[in-house]
C-alpha cells in the first residue's frame, strides 16, 4: 500500500534536492557563485525557482549546503589519503599528486571552482580555505614536511610551508588550465597520466627529494 504524499511536498525527494545541489555546483564552477541566480540554477536542474526555495530557502543556504555536502567532503578525501601516506616526503608528494588526480577525475568541477572562488580576488570561497581547508590539508602537510626536514629527509633549502603551495600549483591549476595547454600542444599522449608522471618527476627530482631505497 502506497503512503499518501503530504500536501505541498514535492515528488521525488531527496533526488530532486541532490539534483539541485549538482546543478548549483555546476553553475558555480562555470559562471561563478555571484553570477549564478536561483532561477538559473533551477533552470539547469529542470525545476521551478519555487522548488529551490522549498529545499534551501535562499541562495546563501544553498551555497552552505553545497559547501557542506559537496565541496568539503571532496577535500576531506584528499586529507584522508594524506593521513595514510606515512611521513616520508616522497610518499606525501605522491599521495597528494595521485589524490588530486582522483578528485579531479571524479569531481571535474573542482579546478574551475577553485580558480574562480578561491584564487581570484573577491572569491566567495576564500574564507573557507582560511578557516577550514588550511587546518585540514596545508598546515598539517607543512608540519610533516618540516619534521622530515629536521630529521634530514628533505632538502634543507626548501620552505616546508611553500612546498604545499607548490603542490597545489603543480596539480590543481594545470587541470584548470588544461583547455589552454592542450590547445597549445595538441598531442594525444599529453593525457592525465602524462601530467601526473611529469609532476612527480619534477617534484621528486627537481626538488631533490630523496627516493625510498
Amino acid at each position: 500500500m502506497n503512503t499518501p504524499r503530504t500536501p505541498g511536498r514535492p515528488v521525488g525527494e531527496p533526488q530532486q534536492r541532490e539534483r539541485l545541489l549538482d546543478a548549483a555546483l555546476a553553475a558555480f564552477s562555470q559562471s561563478g557563485i555571484a553570477a549564478s541566480s536561483l532561477r538559473h540554477i533551477a533552470t539547469r536542474a529542470g525545476v521551478t525557482p519555487a522548488l529551490v526555495n522549498y529545499y534551501f530557502g535562499n541562495k546563501d543556504k544553498l551555497l552552505q549546503a553545497v559547501i557542506e555536502e559537496r565541496l568539503f567532503p571532496t577535500l576531506l578525501q584528499l586529507a584522508q589519503a594524506l593521513s595514510k601516506a606515512g611521513d616520508e616526503p616522497a610518499a606525501l608528494v605522491r599521495a597528494f599528486v595521485l589524490g588530486m588526480r582522483e578528485l579531479v577525475a571524479t569531481h571535474p568541477w573542482l579546478p574551475p571552482l577553485w580558480v574562480r572562488e578561491v584564487l581570484c580576488e573577491g572569491g566567495l570561497l576564500r574564507p573557507l580555505l582560511v578557516d577550514r581547508v588550511a587546518p585540514l590539508i596545508p598546515r598539517p602537510l607543512a608540519e610533516r614536511f618540516a619534521a622530515a626536514q629536521r630529521r634530514g629527509a628533505l632538502n634543507p633549502d626548501l620552505d616546508p610551508r611553500l612546498l604545499g603551495v607548490s603542490l597545489i600549483g603543480l596539480t590543481l591549476f594545470p587541470y584548470a588550465a588544461a583547455p589552454i595547454w592542450r590547445g597549445l600542444f595538441p598531442a594525444p599522449e599529453l593525457d592525465d597520466e602524462a601530467l601526473v608522471r611529469h609532476t612527480l618527476v619534477l617534484l621528486e627530482r627537481g626538488l631533490e627529494m630523496p627516493h625510498a631505497p
